[in-house]
C-alpha cells in the first residue's frame, strides 16, 4: 500500500546553523511531512480517529524547531521523523526541512534537506 498524508511548507522560527549569526538572529525554518502508511480503513469509515491528526503533527514540527537546537538541518528533520515514528504506525516516514533565503557565499534561494525513514 501505498496511500501518503502529507503537510506541507509549516512555517516556524528557529536558532539552528554552524554559524554565530544564524544561532543568535534565527530564521524561518519551514518543514515538509509525508506519512506513509494504509489509509483504507480510515476512508472507508470516514472516522477521523483512524486517520492522522493533523495538530499532534504540526506540534511535533513546531516543538523540534523552535524548542531545540541544532546546527544541522538533517539533525532537525531526523528528531521529527523519530518522534513521528514513535506517534503512529507508519510504513515510512519522509520529512523535508528547508531554510530559504540563506547566504551560501552568495544568495540562495533555499537550502533543504529530506531523509527518508521505516520504523525501527
Amino acid at each position: 500500500m501505498s496511500d501518503k498524508f502529507r503537510m506541507n511548507n509549516m512555517k516556524f522560527y528557529g536558532y539552528h546553523g554552524i554559524f554565530a549569526a544564524e544561532k543568535e538572529i534565527g530564521q524561518i525554518v519551514e518543514v515538509d511531512v509525508e506519512l506513509v502508511s494504509d489509509l483504507l480503513a480510515a476512508a472507508k469509515n470516514d472516522d477521523p480517529e483512524m486517520g492522522f491528526n493533523p495538530v499532534d503533527i504540526y506540534t511535533i514540527c513546531k516543538d523540534v524547531v523552535e524548542g531545540k537546537d541544532f546546527n544541522l538541518l538533517e539533525a532537525i528533520a531526523e528528531d521529527i521523523a523519530a518522534e513521528l515514528n514513535s506517534l503512529y504506525d507508519l510504513d515510512e516516514v519522509i520529512v523535508r526541512v528547508r531554510k530559504p533565503g540563506v547566504s551560501a557565499g552568495g544568495i540562495v534561494g533555499s537550502l533543504e534537506v529530506e531523509i527518508c525513514r521505516q520504523p525501527q
